[in-house]
């Protein structure tokens, strides 16, 4: 199997310098990186203080109210501008297509995104989650739908998207052939995950540290319950053996944080930052609690040192971004 090309066949990132007193990132500075959304409350179960979801409840991990569909979209702009500001990287003219899926949709911002940029082709939806609005291009839908089901459409798509479904899917070889299955004879599929293991090329993220405690529980914990935490790097061989040809498979590092010296990749940090420091109750509570046994309590202690140390400004954290984008033969 080909390796990854890497917008990383690069140097390690070059850390930027900072005045001493900034030793950790300013609360303010953060907030100005948060973007907000809106959505309709519809009356979904409670856990912990969060909302989730109520269609296949315990399905997915994460909640649904409004505080982590701010994150989805923080989580959109983290991707987006990873990839310069594309919302794909597969070779295709979507205002030649007729059918798009998007798989997870979660609030939609890409569908909306693609709908208003390529007005031809319709572009569905998916999620288990009816957060998305109401408000969107005349050629978005969205439909309530479990991906890990037997697929229902009445035809075939041109080009199928799936991205960030990290910690989410039971059965990823099966979702990859029900995306193979369902789109067209030379049609094309793009996924985009995560390596969600954090990790510094010089030393500073401690291997004994909160952050690589609270990452190691977490994925402990997916893996309990059956759901890959670290997809990326597999994307390129479930793609492979579903029978995709025209295989690309690109790797992109994103930094956590303003360190880098590069102002693109510290913006990118900023949002990430924003994205994961938001996150921090969202992605833990539910598994810690309900799998791992821990006490709220006990979760919201670990997160708050993971807190601590990655607002650091010395401490250099980065995870690994995989794109793989296949072409059905015809």
């Amino acid at each position: 199997m080909a390796e990854p090309s890497e917008a990383a066949a690069r140097p390690p990132i070059e850390v930027d310098t900072f005045d001493d007193h900034d030793s950790v990132i300013d609360d303010d500075e953060l907030s100005t990186f948060t973007a907000s959304v809106t959505s309709s409350v519809l009356d979904y179960p409670s856990e912990h203080g969060r909302r989730y979801h109520a269609f296949r409840s315990g399905v997915y991990p994460l909640p649904n109210d409004e505080l982590e569909l701010d994150r989805l979209d923080l989580a959109h702009a983290v991707m987006v501008k990873t990839i310069d500001d594309r919302l794909f990287l597969a070779p295709i003219d979507p205002n030649k297509m007729d059918r798009i899926l998007d798989i997870g949709t979660g609030t939609g911002i890409w569908s909306m995104a693609m709908g208003d940029e390529y007005p031809n082709p319709l572009i569905l939806g998916n999620d288990l989650s009816a957060v998305q609005p109401t408000w969107v291009p005349p050629n978005v839908k969205f439909e309530i739908d479990d991906v890990e089901d037997e697929w229902v459409h009445d035809a075939p798509f041109d080009y199928i998207f799936c991205r960030y479904m990290a910690g989410c899917i039971l059965n990823w070889p099966k979702l990859v052939n029900s995306v193979y299955a369902n789109v067209k004879p030379g049609g094309w599929a793009e996924f985009q995950d995560f390596d969600l293991t954090y990790y510094s090329e010089d030393g500073s993220l401690k291997e004994d540290g909160p952050t690589n405690k609270w990452q190691t529980l977490l994925q402990s914990a997916c893996r309990t319950i059956g759901r890959e935490p670290n997809p990326g790097p597999q994307l390129q061989k479930w793609v492979e053996e579903a029978g995709f040809e025209n295989i690309t498979h690109e790797k992109f590092v994103v930094p956590l944080g303003p360190w880098p010296r590069d102002k693109k990749l510290k913006d990118v940090g900023m949002f990430n930052m924003a994205n994961i420091l938001g996150g921090l109750e969202a992605f833990s509570l539910r598994l810690f609690i309900g799998v791992l046994g821990w006490e709220k309590e006990e979760v919201l202690v670990l997160t708050s040192q993971v807190r601590k140390e990655l607002k650091s400004i010395h401490v250099h954290a980065q995870i690994d971004f995989h794109i793989v984008h296949a072409q059905k033969p015809q």
